[in-house]
């Protein structure tokens, strides 16, 4: 991947001008939220990052540990608008900061197979920590009327890891064989919009909520609903993609990624 630039531009500001004329295409089905304020958000920390000369995994392990202390503040504070305005920003700010380091490797001239996978390796605990720890909110909190509503977070979890991990592999066999399918196409204004309930900023924006738990619940249950239609209909189509790939063949290296977002609680929008 080449990067943005090596040369260093004399202000953030210029640096967040390149990566607004430099972004990457976004892809297929990338939620309205990623493509609009998170990638856009992301290019702020990208740009100070690089003046300061930090490496990429220095802003992924910022990115993990915002995440880290929204998750412990979610499954251990009691529920109410306070905690979580504060599980929703530093949520929010954990996501910024993980479309941030995949904007400074491009501007430092490309990432690291070490980045990447310290990036999929983050994004992978954050998936499934947050449901877990809603779970644990709800345990041991009075805060919904019926122990059956413990089932949704378990739920949401499974989801959340299944659709993380095949759109990874997604990539994986694509890379191995001969692609023969259909290439994936740019979002769509149309696509970026109906995909929000599958946005992981949109899941973080819900916790400001926690304050009406029985409200908070509801919303939470349809952007699991949300999330389990669009996979099953999601796993069928790259069944069928994966169907149609032909033989493995030989590629030249190529410079390695550093990606994280790529998928609904991020679908790569940076």
């Amino acid at each position: 991947m080449t990067g943005v630039t090596q040369a260093r531009p004399v202000s953030v500001a210029a640096v967040i001008r390149q990566l607004a004329g430099a972004q990457k295409t976004a892809a297929r089905g990338a939620p309205a939220y990623s493509l609009f304020v998170n990638r856009p958000l992301g290019r702020v920390p990208a740009a100070v990052a690089f003046r300061l000369g930090w490496p990429p995994d220095m802003v992924t392990a910022l990115s993990a540990a915002f995440s880290l202390a929204g998750v412990l503040i979610l499954a251990l504070a009691a529920p109410d608008f306070a905690s979580g305005t504060a599980v929703w920003l530093l949520l929010a700010a954990g996501y910024v900061l993980d479309s941030a380091d995949g904007q400074l490797a491009r501007l430092r001239g490309g990432g690291s197979p070490a980045g990447e996978w310290l990036d999929h390796v983050v994004d992978a605990w954050k998936i499934s920590s947050v449901h877990l720890a809603v779970l644990v909110m709800a345990f041991r909190h009075p805060v919904v009327p019926d122990p059956a509503w413990l089932l949704i977070p378990l739920g949401f979890t499974v989801v959340a890891a299944v659709a993380f991990f095949a759109m990874i592999l997604n990539d994986l066999l694509k890379a191995k064989y001969a692609a023969t399918a259909a290439t994936a196409g740019s979002s769509s204004p149309l696509r970026a919009v109906l995909g929000l309930p599958t946005d992981y900023g949109v899941l973080c924006l819900s916790f400001v909520l926690l304050g009406v738990p029985l409200v908070f619940f509801a919303v939470y249950t349809a952007l699991f609903a949300a999330n389990l239609l669009y996979l099953m209909l999601a796993l069928v189509k790259w069944f069928r993609d994966m169907r149609a790939l032909g033989t493995p063949v030989r590629r030249p290296a190529a410079a390695p990624r550093h990606r994280a977002e790529d998928w609904s609680a991020g679908v790569d929008a940076r």
